[in-house]
This record gives structure tokens, sequence and C-alpha cells, in this order.
């Protein structure tokens, strides 16, 4: 797991090359791997469950782990030790994890165990746990109940894992063949000297899943009891596997002190260090110990992560990864003259990646002369690199500057898969407390710029970035001075104008985020052009706020602020042409302190959460409000159904169509945009309002695809479960059937429903193997008869005004709308006549479809109308509004 990322620096080289790789090219085929399998997913499937990956980490970190991961024998990708709390309390999430790594053609091997699930059965039968040493003394009563529980958890985590369609292989003997450790102190438990591989290479040449338990046998067929970490360890000893990951519930290692997660440790650089913290002590040193005695007979590729099986795929696939990482490395160094290093196989790793010298642009002898000549007159340089030169930096400092430059930062593919380029970082930063740097705005690699820096401005093609430089007016003369003039290509006066600025990111340093001097806008709402109007997003990870994203950068008159996401922040905001924007980490406190500072900071805040998440930010926003004046306060969108049921009068409901006579007098700014089923629904009813049969339900069928599910990996968003299915869920009180009417109710104010006489629906949503877009079938009870004509004709009368709402004849395709801004009604039907008796009754009712896109109409499109409404611009502006759709199903 990489924690520093790509460098800028190292674009020529083997890196870049890998990162070109498409998808398509990930999973090598034949003769790479030493196995093949049977249940290789299709191509389709796989490129669409890697795009779901895209989700935790760029494509390229994606690609370039799949590569890595699938460049080894298929045993060799990783051993993952579970712990028996995982598979009792988390099992869904465990098999969905291991399910998608399936999926994308890896073969992770689970050894688990099942300490808790032990406790309780001998608690049970009244046997007292014992324990000697940390060792658990296994008589003969206990190792008959070990036998079943881990007989019991083993057959948990298969048919989870087969219910997903994913083939696993219980094995819970015959791989670890063992000693007694101590029959006198611990009776039997075993000391593990041999592991019979086949059998697990055996289950992934079948294509399954191997899943074992850490029992173990005497050659004469004793069965042992063996802690799992240590099984797992004796397992990865012969395997050599890239990754040895253990599963626990706290995602990681934590500092004693600090209570932070320790996100890397290099052996050979902290080990030493890290034993002599007095929090480190117990079971936390004795794991270290383990963990280093286990890597030191491994290839140093191979590192170990401790993380809990929700954030597993954001471990594996990305370099900011999400628990504890820990490898061997190789010792930092730090030399201030270069006759004190190797300059042979320095000259070596600049020629493959650092651009300049490779492109022969310039040479490394000419770059030891201005070194050279650097320090002849007074200034000093660092040159930093590790012991195999898989990476190095060089710092410079000329005479009479406080702040250090980063001149040169180059890495191997090595060096940044081994993660050793954090390493180096850190102690670059330890002796420099004040950096700055910069790189071309073209870079595709400005993530990792962007997670190390305190602040970064755009000027020209290029982007500086510093770190620990907290005073402002140093930052401004670091944007023009002749140094920035003669390294960024920018203007070198003073007074020239830096242009518009792309963005300040203040990763760790709020104050300094704050301090950036933002011109004061004088705001109007009535004018259709002027200063641009500012956006702040929070919640930008899931699907929703990607197009979001997308829309805001073709709008004309919004451009994004800040774009907040816990899982995101530091990473490079994609899709966004207008400005070079970093993803930050706004805390609700944060997002209040902005407030205060009125529109000159956010005009429109957009909170992009699931349910039950924005409240903090919401009261955070009215705290601060009540500081500033009206004029200043700004517009909320709230995506989630939080307020949806407002019955203080502060929320407007955001269904334009419907609502928007509300929502144009609306004073508070306060704006909850509707669900997706909720709004095609809604859509479908409301024209029919005034001829419902007040005594019988309207019904609605809906189907959704997978990207309503969200990003976290469940059943639902699985293109394998679904391929050839469709799932039922929430078949009565899903939170849009109780939407839907509560939204009707207030629309057929003041008759025939009421407060009191509440609307009600029937709605039964489903989950389908297509990305996005919804379809509905609505079957709505008639208090008079129509016909199919009839209804074609109120409908086309109801939204003749209405550029979000197409009516056609026949069905509309949820194929032809998915990608599409408006929702389109059509495929209106009605049974045949009866006459009289409640055959009659029955067949008055009307039956129509209505598709939309559920994260544009249904979502990301329907919050931008209501931005517009209320800001007071047109209502369409920035939303691609095509005249007349193009489906139909005759």
């Amino acid at each position: 797991m990489i924690r520093a990322g790509h460098f800028a620096k190292g674009r020529a080289g083997a890196l870049a090359r890998a990162s070109k790789a498409a998808v398509s090219s990930v999973l090598p085929r034949g003769g790479v791997r030493l196995y093949s399998y049977q249940a290789r997913p299709e191509t389709s499937e796989k490129e669409t469950i890697v795009k779901l990956l895209y989700n935790i980490g760029s494509k390229k970190e994606v690609e370039q782990y799949l590569r890595h991961f699938s460049s080894v024998e298929s045993q060799k990708f990783a051993v993952i030790k579970v712990g028996g709390a995982v598979i009792s309390d988390d099992l869904a999430t465990l098999a969905s994890a291991l399910t998608f790594l399936n999926r994308v053609g890896l073969y992770p091997i689970v050894v688990h165990g099942a300490g808790p699930q032990l406790n309780k059965r001998l608690e049970a039968a009244n046997i007292e746990a014992r324990y000697e040493d940390g060792i658990r003394i296994t008589d003969g009563q206990t190792l008959a109940i070990a036998r079943e529980v881990f007989a019991s958890e083993n057959r948990k985590l298969v048919e989870a894992l087969e219910r997903l369609g994913t083939r696993a292989r219980p094995i819970t003997g015959g791989v670890f063949v063992a000693d007694y450790l101590n029959r006198e102190k611990y009776d039997r438990v075993g000391k593990i000297y041999s592991v019979n591989r086949e059998v697990v290479e055996s289950s992934i040449r079948a294509g399954c899943l191997p899943i074992l338990t850490s029992l173990a046998e005497t050659p004469d067929g004793q069965i042992l009891n063996v802690n799992a970490d240590i099984a797992a360890g004796e397992l990865a000893r012969v395997l050599e596997p890239l990754k040895i990951v253990y599963l626990n519930e706290k995602n990681g290692l934590y500092h004693g002190t600090t209570g932070k997660r320790i996100e890397t440790i290099h052996l050979d650089e902290e080990y030493e260090d890290l034993l002599k913290e007095p929090w480190v002590r117990y079971g936390t040193k004795l794991k270290l110990k383990e963990i280093k005695e286990l890597l030191d007979t491994l290839p140093r590729s191979s590192s170990v992560a401790i993380i809990s099986a929700e954030h597993l795929h954001k471990e594996l696939f990305t370099h900011s990864g999400a628990g504890t990482l820990i490898m061997r490395g190789h010792r930092l160094f730090s030399k201030q003259d270069l006759a004190e290093v190797d300059s042979d196989r320095l000259r070596a790793l600049l020629m493959e990646h650092d651009p300049s010298i490779a492109s022969g642009e310039t040479t490394a002898a000419s770059y030891w002369q201005k070194l050279a000549a650097l320090k002849k007159e007074g200034g000093q340089y660092w040159i930093y690199g590790d012991e195999p030169y898989q990476v190095a930096a060089v710092v410079m400092r000329k005479p009479g500057q406080n702040i250090a430059v980063v001149d040169k930062f180059v890495a191997s593919k090595a060096a940044v898969l081994g993660n050793i380029t954090d390493n180096a970082w850190k102690l670059i930063t330890r002796d420099h407390p004040q950096l700055v740097w910069s790189v071309p705005r073209a870079d595709d690699n400005l993530s990792w710029h962007f997670e190390r820096a305190d602040g970064s401005w755009a000027i020209g093609d290029n982007i500086v970035f510093w770190y620990g430089v907290e005073d402002w007016k140093q930052i401004s003369e670091l944007l023009t001075s002749k140094f920035n003039a003669q390294n960024t290509h920018a203007a070198s006066s003073a007074s020239a104008p830096l242009g518009t600025r792309a963005y300040s990111t203040m990763a760790r340093r709020t104050a300094i985020r704050n301090a950036v001097p933002i011109g004061r806008r004088s705001y109007s709402t009535g004018s259709s052009s002027g200063s641009p109007l500012r956006v702040g997003l929070i919640g930008a990870r899931g699907f929703t706020g990607r197009e979001l994203i997308k829309l805001i950068d073709g709008h004309p008159r919004f451009e994004l602020a800040y774009v907040s996401s816990r899982e995101l922040a530091g990473k490079p905001v994609p899709n966004y042409a207008k400005a070079q924007l970093s993803h930050v980490n706004l805390s609700a406190q944060e997002v209040g302190d902005l407030v205060k500072a009125g529109r000159q900071a956010v005009d429109v805040w957009i909170l992009a959460l699931p349910n039950n998440v924005a409240a903090p930010f919401v009261a955070a926003i009215n705290s601060a409000t009540s500081q500033v004046s009206v004029d200043q306060q700004p517009i909320v969108v709230d995506l989630s159904a939080d307020y949806r049921f407002d019955a203080t009068g502060q929320w407007a409901y955001g269904l334009p169509e419907l609502h928007r006579s509300k929502l144009e007098s609306n004073t508070t700014g306060r704006i909850s945009n509707p669900g997706c089923y909720a709004t095609g629904s809604q859509l479908g009813i409301a024209p029919l309002l005034p001829f419902l049969d007040q005594t019988r339900l309207p019904s609605v069928f809906g189907v959704s695809g997978y990207s309503g599910a969200g990003t976290k990996p469940s059943q639902k968003n699985d293109p394998e479960f679904l391929r050839d299915n469709l799932i039922p869920y929430a078949p009565v009180n899903h939170i849009h059937e109780r939407e839907i009417g509560h939204s009707l109710t207030r629309v057929s104010q003041p008759h025939p429903f009421n407060t009191s006489n509440p609307l009600r629906v029937q709605f039964t949503p489903h989950v389908a193997p297509f990305f996005q877009g919804i379809s509905l079938t609505l079957h709505v009870p008639l208090r008079q008869s129509m016909t199919a004509k009839d209804m074609l004709e109120v409908f086309r009368e109801f939204y003749q005004n209405e550029r979000l709402v197409h009516v056609t004849e026949s069905a509309p395709l949820v194929r032809d709308n998915a990608g599409k801004h408006y929702a389109v009604v059509g495929g209106f039907a009605v049974p045949p006549h009866s006459e009289g008796g409640l055959a009659e009754l029955a067949n008055r009712r009307a039956v129509l479809n209505v598709t939309l896109d559920n994260l544009l109409k249904g979502a990301a499109t329907q919050a931008i109308q209501n931005m517009n409404i209320a800001v007071g611009i047109d209502e369409y502006t920035g939303i691609p509004t095509p005249p007349e759709p193009t489906m139909s199903l005759d």
C-alpha cells in the first residue's frame, strides 16, 4: 500500500507506463498466472466492479494495484486473517469485501479464528477458559468444543460467500502440521512446523476461495489448537504473498499518546524507536515483534495491513489506505555533499525518472554543477534517498532564504509500491519545517502533493505548494518572488495579477485557509449575469456528488469553492475543469465558521450526505446564520430525506414542477431535495389527483439501477449477484412511500386530501443489473372512467411548460433516459371496461410508466434546478434540456 502516492518527477519511468494500462489489461491472460480458474468474471462485469472501486480512489490507483496484485501467481496475492469477532459481528461486510476481490480475478486465502464464539460455548458448558502466557490451555473438552465451533464458523463464512455467487471451499484440516508446543503447560496446543500448500492451491485451481481454520494436526492425526495469527503467519512464510492482512474491528493500530491511527510503519527505519515508546507494551509490543519476525523472512515486496473488513478495498487499492500498513522498507539517508552519495546510482535513477534529465533537456552532470555552484555561493543542499536508490530528493536553500525548496523528488515504481516515498517525506519535513515546491498543472499525479501540502496556488501552467508556512505575508512573497518566476514560469512582478484563484487548500491549518483573502462580492439574486456564485459541496464521494461536480463545472454562474469528502480528502477533484481543486474534509464546525463569513465565502451549501448525517452541519449553519445579516445567509440544499417531512415551515420541498410557487416564495433559503423514486412517482400521480378514487390506494412498482444502492459494497450493488436477477427490498414502509404520500397531500390541498386525511400509496422498490436509471409502473385508481387518450391529454396539458418532464404516448425506456436530465411519462393504458360490480371497480384505473435518471433528475439535476430558483436566475440555467425525448416502445 502506498501512502505517499505518485510523483510528478517519475512519470517518465515505469510508473507512468503502468498507469496507462487499460482495465481490460489489468488481469493478464495466458501464461502470467500459475493457475487458471473456472469462474472468471466476464470482462463487462469486471469493468463494472472496477468502476465501483474508482469511488474509493483514482482510476490510476486502482488499475496500478490490480496490475501489481495480478502480476503474481494467484496464491501469492494475499493471506487474510479474520478474527472470530469479525465473523460474528460483520459477516455480511466481510463476505462482500471478499466477493469484490474475487470478482476482479483475485484469490485471497482466508485463515479465521473463532475465539469469542469458543468462549461463549465454553461458558454455556460451564467450562472455565484458562490461559497461560496469553495462550489458551486446550484440554480434551475444550478441543472438542473448539472443533465444533471452528467448523460452524467456517460454514457460516463459506455459505455467506456462496450466497453472493462466490465459490468457496471449506478447509478445516490437512493444511497445518504441528507438534505440541508444550504439552505439560498448554496441553493440546500446537506449534506448526510444516504447511501442506497443495490443499490451498488445489482450491484456487478449482476457482474457489480457500477458507481455512487454524486447527493443526500432528503426523499421527491428533488435532491441536493454534492461534489464528500464528497460523496465518506460517502460511504466509510458505506462500510469500504480497499482502498479509489482519482484519480487526478497530481498523488499524493506534498511537497510545495521540490516539490517532498509525498509517504506516517502516520497520527498518522505525522499529527500534517504536519499541522505546512508553505505550508500546504487552499485546502491542508482541504483535509488532511477531510482524517484524514474519516480514524479515519474506521478500521486501511483502507487507502487512491491519484493517477492518469495511475498509479492506480502500487499503488494498488506494495510495492513502485506510488502516495501518507495516513493511520493512529501507533505511534512509540524508547527505549534504554529493561526494557522500553514490553518484552513479543517483544518476541512473534521475535518468530514468526525472523528466528534464530523461528527456535530454539537461544532464546529471549539469545538475551536479548547479549544486556545487549553490554551495560555493553560500547556499545549502540536502540529498535524501534510500539504500537501494529507489527514491531520491534534493532540497535546496539559497543564501538569505528561510524557506527550503524541494527541487527534485523522484521514485521508482518499486519505491512507490513499497511506500518508501512517504517515509522519505517524513524525513524531509523533520529536517525542514518550511518547504515550497512547484508542479505543472497538467501533471496527473497531483494528489500526492495536495495530501502533503498545507496550501497551494495555481499560477499560469504551474501549481505552487507550500508546507509549514503560516504567515500570509510569506505566502504572498513566495507567489510573487523571482524564485517562482523562474521555477513556475509565472510573472515576476509583484504587481502582476495572479489570475483567478484556482484553489487554496490548507489540509491541516484551517486558520490559513480562512485567512486567504477572498474579494467580497456584490450579490444580487435577481441578476442573470455577474460574479460567480460559490458552492460548497459536502459529501462528494458518492455517485450523486460526482454528477453535481460535472453540472457545476458546466454552469455559467456556479463555481466550486469547497468539495468535502472524508474518504477523498487531499485528492484532486475529478471532472472539474474550471480550476484545479482538491478535496478537503470539512467538519460541521468548519462549515459554521465559513458561514459566519457570509456569502463572500460560500453562496450555496449542498449537503449530499446519507440519511441521518446532515443534522450537525445544518445545526452549525443555523447557529452561524444568526450572526450574519439576512442578505449574507447562504442557501442550503439537502439531498437526504432528513428534512422532507419538515413541519416547521423552514424547509421548502424541492420538486419545482409541483412546488414552484413555494420555492420561489421561500425566505429561509433551506431546500430539501426529493428522493429519486419519489420524484418519478409524484410526477406520474400528480396530474391524476383530481380524478383519484380516495377509497383505493395508488400502487407503484419501482426498479432502479444499482447506483441507487450507493458505493458501499452490498448485494444490491454487486453486479454478479444482480446478474439475471431482480432484488426486491423494503416491501413496506419504504421512506419514499411515505414521502410520495406526504408531498402529494400538500399538492392536493385544500382538497381532497389533508393532514387529517393524507394520501397514501403502495410502493415496492427493486434493484436491477443496470447501473443508472429508474423505471416506474404506476396503477392509479380512478373515480371515473378514462381512456388512454384522455390520460395523454391530461398529462400534456399539465406539463406543457415543463422542460424537464416529457410526455410520450408510448412507454419510455430506461436505457434511453439514462444520462438525461428530464423525466419521461408515457405508456398510458386502461383495463378493458367491465359492467358493474367489483370487476368494474378494479378496472377503473390508470396505468402508466415513468422513467428518469436517479442520479440526475432524481438527485443532482434537481438540486441545480432548485439552486437556480433560490438565487433568482433562470430555473434551467446550466441544465442541458433538449426539446423532445428520443425514446419510445411501440
